[in-house]
C-alpha cells in the first residue's frame, strides 16, 4: 500500500524491480556515450544525489568532487544501486526511485517508530553480528545541523556503550552490524539518547557514520568451568557497578543477574573459593535490590533482600532496603520491624529513625480515619495514642420513649 507522500507525488520511470513489484523505477536523464555496461566484479565509480521522496537531500558526491567506487554485483552496496547500475552504460545520468525493499532506509528500532532509520553505505566482508558483552571497535562520525560534533574511533564492551557515551540509536545498530559494515543512521526521539552529553538539543535529530572496525566476541560460557565461571562473575560484577554509577539500572541488573546464574550450580572445595563464591552470591543480590529499588520494582527488591540476607542475616543496608520496600507499599508496621533492626545494629541511623517515625504517623492518620469510619458506621468512639496503638470504647443513645 503506497504512503500518503507516494500518493501526493506521481513517481515516474520504468519499473526495473526483478519481480516488477514497482519498488524500483528508472528514469533516464541523459543517455550514455556508448553501449557498454558494467559486468561482474567490475570495479564502478559513480557520483549520485541521494535524496528523500519530500526533496531533502542527504548524500550528494558532486558537492565534495568525490566518486563513490564498489565492486559490481558483488552485494557491497544497496540492491537498487546493483540493480540501476546493471542498466546503465558508461556515462548515463539516470534518476532511481526505490522503495525501502531495495534501498537502504529501513526502520530498525525496535517499536518500529521512526526513530532509528539505517542507510548502508557498505557491507562488511564477514556476517557475524557482535554478542552481549563483545569487544567491539568502531569509527563513527555524528553530525547535527551539517556540522560534527563526534568523531572518533572508539573500542567498547556490547550492551555497555553508554559508559563510553554511545548513543543509543547507535548501540543498538551496532547489534545488527557486521564487521566492516558501514552504515548511516538517522536518529530522532528515542534513538538519540545520549547526544545530549555532546550538548545537543533534546530530541534534535542527528546522523551518525558508522563503520565497525574489529570484533571479538565474548567465550561461550556453555563450556565454563566452576573456577571461570567465578573469574566472570568478578568482571560481570565490575561492570554492574560501573552501570550503577553511571545511573544504568537496567544494564546493570542484567549483569548482577547473571552471576546468580554462573553461580547457581558451582561449588568449591578451596576455602578461598568458597568465601569468594559465597560473596559474590550475596553482592549480587543487594546491588539487585539497589537496582530494582531504583527503579521502583519493590516486589523484586524485597526477594532480592530476602536473598542477600541469607548469606548476611544481619546486613544492616538490605534490612533498610526491604524496609523501604514496606514503606512502599503501605506497611508500615513491617517497614517498622526492618527499621528497628536497623537500629539495633547501627543506633546512629538516622534515616531509619526517620522513616519509624513517619510509619507511626501514618497509622495514626490511617486509625484517625477509621475512627471517622466507625462513628459514622456504629457509634464507636475510638481513641489513637502516637504509637499506632487503638483502644475503644463503645457509646450508647439513649431514645426518648
Amino acid at each position: 500500500m503506497p504512503s500518503n507522500e507516494e500518493e501526493q507525488i506521481q513517481l515516474k520511470g520504468e519499473d526495473i524491480s526483478p519481480n516488477r513489484d514497482g519498488c524500483l523505477l528508472k528514469e533516464i536523464v541523459r543517455q550514455g556515450v556508448d553501449n557498454e555496461k558494467p559486468m561482474f566484479d567490475d570495479t564502478v565509480y559513480i557520483h549520485y544525489i541521494g535524496t528523500l521522496l519530500d526533496g531533502t537531500v542527504f548524500e550528494n558526491t558532486r558537492e565534495r568532487n568525490e566518486k563513490v567506487s564498489f565492486n559490481f554485483d558483488r552485494g557491497e552496496v544497496i540492491k537498487a544501486w546493483d540493480i540501476g547500475v546493471a542498466t546503465m552504460k558508461r556515462g548515463e545520468i539516470s534518476r532511481f526511485t526505490s522503495k525501502p525493499k531495495y534501498a537502504y532506509g529501513k526502520d530498525i528500532s525496535h517499536e518500529r517508530d521512526q526513530s532509528i532509520i539505517r542507510r548502508i553505505i557498505k557491507r562488511g566482508e564477514v556476517f557475524e553480528q557482535p554478542k552481549e558483552d563483545a569487544t567491539v571497535q568502531i569509527h563513527l562520525k555524528g553530525t547535527h545541523q551539517g556540522q560534527i560534533f563526534d568523531e572518533r574511533t572508539v573500542s567498547f564492551i556490547a550492551g555497555g556503550g553508554c559508559l563510553q557515551n554511545i548513543p543509543l540509536g547507535v548501540e543498538y545498530a551496532v547489534f545488527r552490524m557486521s564487521k566492516g559494515d558501514h552504515w548511516k543512521l538517522y536518529l530522532k526521539s528515542k534513538g538519540t539518547q545520549g547526544v545530549e552529553k555532546f550538548h545537543i538539543p533534546p530530541d534534535s535529530p542527528v546522523e551518525y557514520e558508522v563503520t565497525i572496525i574489529d570484533l571479538e566476541q565474548p567465550k561461550d560460557d556453555r563450556f565454563f568451568s566452576d573456577e571461570q565461571k567465578l573469574q566472570q562473575s568478578e568482571i560481570l560484577k565490575k561492570r554492574g557497578d560501573e552501570f550503577v554509577e553511571g545511573g544504568h539500572y537496567e544494564l546493570a541488573v542484567k549483569k548482577y543477574k547473571t552471576i546468580y546464574y554462573y553461580l547457581l550450580s558451582a561449588s568449591f572445595t578451596n576455602d578461598s573459593d568458597k568465601e569468594q563464591f559465597r560473596q559474590l552470591k550475596f553482592d549480587a543480590q543487594s546491588n539487585l535490590a539497589l537496582c530494582y529499588l531504583k527503579l521502583a520494582d519493590y516486589d523484586k527488591c524485597e526477594r532480592a533482600c530476602d536473598n542477600a540476607l541469607i548469606f548476611d542475616p544481619q546486613n544492616e543496608t538490605c534490612l533498610f532496603r526491604r524496609g523501604q520496600c514496606h514503606l512502599a507499599w503501605g506497611y508500615f508496621r513491617a517497614a517498622i520491624r526492618d527499621f528497628e533492626a536497623v537500629l539495633k545494629l547501627n543506633t546512629k541511623n538516622d534515616a531509619a529513625k526517620q522513616h519509624i517515625q513517619e510509619c507511626q504517623q501514618k497509622i495514626q492518620a490511617d486509625e484517625v480515619k477509621k475512627k471517622e469510619s466507625c462513628k459514622s458506621i456504629s457509634g464507636t468512639e475510638v481513641k489513637v495514642d502516637t504509637t499506632g496503638k487503638t483502644e475503644a470504647t463503645e457509646t450508647s443513645t439513649k431514645r426518648n420513649e
